[in-house]
């Protein structure tokens, strides 16, 4: 029973779970996407190479494979993909072994986070898009 429990809501549990996943990058893409001068700032702030690119890349990565990801559209590779880029993120945003509290304890939530977010892409590459979703499987 324990193994069996949701398979009949499997597909829709995992359309919720894509849902969850990205609310988190669509949100803070579409805002980097307006705010695109400050984007690019920040990048440049952190000491980034080519902080337009950069954060042309970072509103790529957030809002349109978050997207793409919420409709399930090359879910795998995408997922991938932006686990890695989120894994990326916490090494280079939040260097928390760098700072001293309260600074410290912030960046070390958000290091952590984005490992945890990287743990649910990696799952979400292995399981699949589910059936609603356009790759459909």
């Amino acid at each position: 029973m324990r193994y069996t429990l949701l398979e009949g809501s499997r597909d829709g549990m995992i359309l919720l779970a894509r849902i969850l996943l990205m609310v988190l990058f669509v949100i803070f893409g579409w805002g980097k996407l307006l705010g695109f001068g400050a984007t690019v700032t920040y990048m440049d702030s952190v000491g980034l190479p080519l902080p337009t690119l950069t954060a042309a890349v970072t509103v790529i990565m957030e809002l349109f494979v978050g997207l793409a990801i919420v409709i399930g559209f090359y879910t795998r590779p995408l997922a991938l993909l932006l686990g890695l880029y989120t894994l990326g993120a916490a090494v280079i945003g939040h260097q928390f072994w760098h700072m001293v509290d309260p600074d410290r304890i912030e960046a070390m939530i958000n290091f952590y986070k984005n490992v945890g977010i990287a743990g649910g892409l990696l799952l979400l590459c292995i399981t699949g898009p589910g059936r609603y979703s356009l790759d459909g499987r």
